[in-house]
C-alpha cells in the first residue's frame, strides 16, 4: 500500500471526509471503469445462460401451490364428495412399494425390473382437497415410510405425530374432521384411543372431496457430487372405512406416454370386500430443483466474475493517497467503497434478473416463482454481497501493506470455495465446511428455495442448496469483513500514535 505523505488537510466533519474520498473515487479513471465492467460482467454472464438454454416449443406451466410456491402435486386419490362437515376413518394395514433401478451404463431399454423398497417419504393416507385440481388446497393426515405419522398442508406445511408407522402386525387407524374451516387430524393404534396429531385453518368451498391417497417420490440417490433420480411407488392397503357410497378415483398429475393417451407408471386402485389396496407414484410437495427447473439465483452467475473485479477495485482504491488522520479515511473509504459497489450491484442484479426471464420464456423455459419478498432479498442480498465482499477486500490492503496478496487472500476466501464446489472439485462434505467457514457463506443470500424437512431433494451445494440459512450466510461475509476493517483500524491507529509522538518530540 503506498501513503503519500502530504500537507495538513484539514476535514471538519466525517461527512467532508466522505465527499473528499468519493472525489478521490470518482476522478480516478480505472476505479470507475473497473466498477462498470463489474456491472457488465453480471448482466453479461447472467444472460449467457439464458440465452443458451432452450426447452424447445412453448415453456410448460409451473403448478403453483396457494401461496404461489411451485410445487409437485402427484399421487392417486380415491375419493367422493363431502359438503359442510364431516370425517374420514381408515385402518392402514400395510405400505409396501417398489424402487426401480436404473439401466447399466451403455444399454438400451427400460432396466432391470423394480426391486421391493419404499424412499423414507412414501406415503398413504387421509385427505380432504378443494377438487381434484393440480395446485389445489388440501390437508392430509398420512404415514410415512420412515417418518412416522404427519399431518400436512397445503405443500409446505408439516406437523409430526407419532414416530412409528405402519409396521407389519401393527396397523394405523388414521382419522381426519372439518369441522367448518378447521381441519383436524388424528390417529390412533387400536382405533379406540386417539391422538390428535394437529389442527389447522382453511378457507375452503363448501364441498370439498374426501378420501383415501397414496404417493412415492422418486428415490433419489447421491453419487459423488452429483444425483440420480429412480423411479418408485408405494401399495397401501385400507379397510374399515367410515364413508359409504360411490368412489370417484383419480391418478391426479399422472404422466402421459409421448402418445398423449397412454399413463406412464400409472396408479391404480383395487377394491374388494371393503378392503381398498392403492397404489401410487410422485408427491404432493413444494418443488425442490431435482428436476433441474430453472431458479431466480441462476441468472446472477455472472457475480462470480463480476466479484473479481469488484475484489482488484477495492484493493486499489484501498491503496489511493492518505491523508494523517488514517483511522478516519480507512473508514471513509470502507463506506465509499462498500455503497459504490452496492449501488453498481443492486443495478446488475435488477438488470440482469428482468432481461433474463423473456429471454427464457422464448427459449421455452420457466423461471420457479417465489414470493416477492425471496426476490427481493435475493437481488438486494446480491448486492449486499458484492459490498461486503469489497470491503473485506479493501481491509485485507491494509493489514497486507501490498496489493497482490490481498487480492490473491480475497480471491481464494471469497470466490474459489464457490468455483471448487460448482465445478465438483472437491467433495460435497469439503464444499459445505468451505461455506459454512470462510466469506463465501455470503452467497447464501442467493438461494430462494429453501430446504425443506420434509421433502426429499438435492440438498446439496452444487445444486443451489447453501448449509446456511441465507440471512446467516450473509451474516459470515459480514463478519469477515467487519472483522478485517477492525484489524485495519487497530494497525493504522498504532501508526497515527506513533505519527503523533514523533511530532511532539
Amino acid at each position: 500500500m503506498v501513503i503519500k505523505n502530504e500537507a495538513p488537510t484539514k476535514v471538519n466533519s466525517f461527512a467532508q471526509l466522505l465527499l473528499a474520498e468519493w472525489t478521490i473515487f470518482r476522478k480516478k479513471r480505472g476505479l470507475k471503469i473497473g466498477m462498470v465492467a463489474a456491472a457488465l460482467l453480471i448482466i453479461l454472464f447472467g444472460l449467457l445462460p439464458s440465452i443458451t438454454s432452450s426447452n424447445g416449443g412453448d415453456p410448460p406451466p409451473v403448478l403453483e401451490g396457494p401461496n404461489g410456491e411451485a410445487v409437485t402435486d402427484k399421487f392417486y386419490f380415491v375419493h367422493q364428495p363431502l359438503t359442510g362437515d364431516g370425517s374420514i376413518t381408515v385402518r392402514l394395514t400395510s405400505m409396501t412399494g417398489r424402487i426401480k433401478e436404473p439401466p447399466a451404463p451403455g444399454t438400451i431399454g427400460p432396466g432391470p425390473e423394480p426391486v421391493p423398497g419404499m424412499v423414507p417419504w412414501a406415503k398413504a393416507g387421509v385427505m380432504i382437497k378443494d377438487g381434484i385440481r393440480q395446485g389445489a388446497p388440501y390437508a392430509a393426515v398420512m404415514s410415512t415410510a420412515e417418518h412416522g405419522v404427519r399431518m400436512q398442508h397445503n405443500f409446505t406445511h408439516d406437523i409430526d405425530g407419532q414416530p412409528s408407522g405402519v409396521m407389519e402386525n401393527s396397523p394405523r387407524w388414521l382419522r381426519l374432521t372439518r369441522e367448518g374451516d378447521t381441519m383436524i387430524g388424528y390417529e390412533s393404534s387400536d382405533g379406540k384411543q386417539w391422538i390428535k396429531v394437529g389442527t389447522v385453518q382453511m378457507d375452503l368451498p363448501d364441498t370439498i372431496q374426501i378420501g383415501m391417497f397414496a404417493a412415492s417420490p422418486g428415490d433419489l440417490r447421491f453419487n459423488g457430487n452429483g444425483y440420480a433420480v429412480r423411479f418408485s411407488e408405494v401399495s397401501a392397503v385400507f379397510d374399515q372405512v367410515n364413508l359409504q357410497g360411490p368412489w370417484s378415483r383419480d391418478d391426479v398429475g399422472v404422466t402421459m406416454e409421448p402418445d398423449g393417451k397412454t399413463p406412464h407408471h400409472p396408479g391404480g386402485v383395487e377394491e374388494s370386500d371393503g378392503r381398498f389396496t392403492v397404489t401410487g407414484v410422485g408427491d404432493i410437495a413444494p418443488q425442490t430443483g431435482d428436476d433441474g427447473s430453472w431458479r431466480i439465483e441462476r441468472s446472477l452467475t455472472g457475480v462470480l466474475f463480476g466479484l473479481i473485479v469488484v475484489i482488484i477495485v477495492a484493493v486499489r482504491f484501498a491503496a489511493a493517497e492518505y491523508r494523517r488522520d488514517q483511522v478516519r479515511v480507512l473508514v471513509a473509504k470502507a463506506v465509499v467503497t462498500g455503497t459504490v459497489t452496492f449501488i453498481a450491484g443492486l443495478a446488475a442484479a435488477i438488470v440482469t434478473v428482468l432481461l433474463c426471464k423473456p429471454v427464457l420464456l422464448s427459449n421455452g423455459i420457466q423461471t420457479l416463482p417465489v414470493t416477492l419478498l425471496t426476490e427481493l432479498r435475493v437481488i438486494v442480498g446480491t448486492a449486499a454481497l458484492l459490498a461486503a465482499a469489497a470491503v473485506f477486500a479493501l481491509a485485507l490492503v491494509v493489514l497486507f501493506r501490498r496489493r497482490v496478496p490481498a487480492v490473491i487472500v480475497s480471491f481464494s476466501l471469497v470466490v474459489l470455495p464457490l468455483i471448487l464446489t460448482f465445478t465438483n472439485v472437491i467433495t460435497v462434505d469439503l464444499s459445505q465446511w468451505l461455506l459454512r467457514l470462510t466469506p463465501a457463506a455470503g452467497f447464501a443470500i442467493q438461494q430462494s428455495i429453501p430446504e425443506y424437512l420434509h421433502v426429499i431433494g438435492p440438498y446439496i451445494p452444487n445444486s443451489g442448496y447453501y448449509p446456511l440459512a441465507p440471512w446467516v450466510g450473509l451474516a459470515v461475509l459480514c463478519g469477515y469483513s467487519a472483522l478485517a476493517l477492525g484489524l485495519a483500524i487497530f494497525k493504522l491507529h498504532g501508526r497515527d500514535q506513533i505519527r503523533q509522538e514523533l511530532s511532539m518530540k
